[in-house]
């Protein structure tokens, strides 16, 4: 099973809004045949598993014991369902990690196997299964993304000088690194003045990955067309605002209708697009706000404890925090927290 989820992390930032999943084939305490969901709507992990066993050990499958990561969906989706896959290979046991929650899985998977004579076993490493696949299940239990908040302060906490003039806090590995955790989440947002003090592009170039959606909070419509965010032939772009909802030169507008309506309908409507996951990186305002209300599941704050700024704009602050770990690449310090309370 640990292999199971080695394999389900390399879908990472590639099968949302689906989960990951990992699958290995034993037979005699041999692995003949692993494989993974590598790509949402393609083959699912038992699919690519099967198939990876080679032809001198067909015979084997029939013999053998599967592991997979994730209940096998049991529903015509994308593609036809592992679990009828599993019958028809006649392999005789297999061991779960976790039960799926999706309705149109939730235990018919197991259900079926089960009818049909398969030995099954579940809950082996069934809290590391779940939580690979964290996004996955917030989304489904709380009908919202997976909320991630990052921010990058000096060491008197400061995000930004008084005037929003750049500073560069975090170092070149800790930069790279960010690049990394945006590809592996479905959408990025931040609020409308770091994207006209900043003008970021909110996208992968310093690792190889898919771009996520770019989000914008800006209620009044300030950016101006010279916005990097704005630029034709880059990554999809959703804004929420107070005056307009219609699409323009492939940019979403979103209305929302007030201030404090503002984040449950923009998290509203991130779901109702199936996006299962947002990284949160700024500014100070936008980050507090989901503070605030609760509205957070994962926190990673990056300090350089090289940089004093002095006068300037003050680091979120977290409330009922649980510190998980620390990590220290070159000159910075990346803490990452939960909240006290977590599904």
């Amino acid at each position: 099973m640990h292999r199971c989820l080695q394999l389900a992390l390399l879908g990472a930032g590639k099968v949302a809004p689906n989960p990951m999943v990992g699958a290995v084939l034993v037979h005699n305490g041999s692995i003949i045949g692993e494989g993974y969901h590598q790509q949402f709507g393609q083959a699912h992990a038992e699919v690519n598993c099967i198939n990876n066993v080679s032809e001198q050990n067909q015979a084997l499958i029939s013999k053998s014991t599967l592991y997979v990561s994730l209940e096998p969906c049991a529903h015509f989706g994308k593609t036809p369902p592992c679990a009828d896959l599993i019958v028809t290979q006649k392999i005789p046991t297999i061991v779960i990690g976790c039960r799926d929650i999706y309705k149109e899985v939730a235990g018919k998977g197991i259900a079926k196997l089960v009818a049909a004579g398969v030995e099954v076993i579940i809950g082996i490493l069934e809290e590391e299964a779940k939580e690979i696949n964290k996004r996955f299940f917030t989304f489904h239990q709380l009908a919202r993304p997976y909320i991630i908040l990052k921010w990058a302060q000096s060491n008197d906490h400061k995000i930004a000088k008084a005037d929003f003039s750049s500073v560069m806090i975090s170092g070149a590995i800790t930069n790279r690194l960010v690049h990394k955790w945006r590809s592996e989440e479905a959408a990025i947002m931040i609020g409308t003045k770091t994207a006209l003090h900043d003008n970021p592009s909110l996208n992968t170039r310093l690792w190889p990955g898919n771009n996520p959606m770019r989000v914008l909070i800006d209620k009044n419509l300030q950016l101006t067309s010279s916005s990097n965010l704005l630029l034709p032939n880059t990554a999809a772009t959703v804004i929420f605002n107070f005056k307009k909802s219609e699409e323009s030169d492939g940019i979403i507008y979103k209305k929302t209708d007030s201030e404090q309506a503002m984040l449950p309908q923009v998290l509203h409507q991130l779901y109702l697009q199936n996006i299962n996951s947002v990284l949160v990186e700024g500014g100070t305002k936008l980050l507090q706000s989901f503070i605030d209300a609760g509205l957070w599941d994962e926190a990673s704050v990056i300090t350089n404890e090289q940089l004093i700024i002095g006068e300037g704009i003050a680091a979120p602050v977290l409330k009922n925090e649980t510190w998980i770990k620390t990590a220290k690449p070159g000159t910075d310090l990346i803490q990452y927290f939960k909240p006290h309370l977590t599904i």
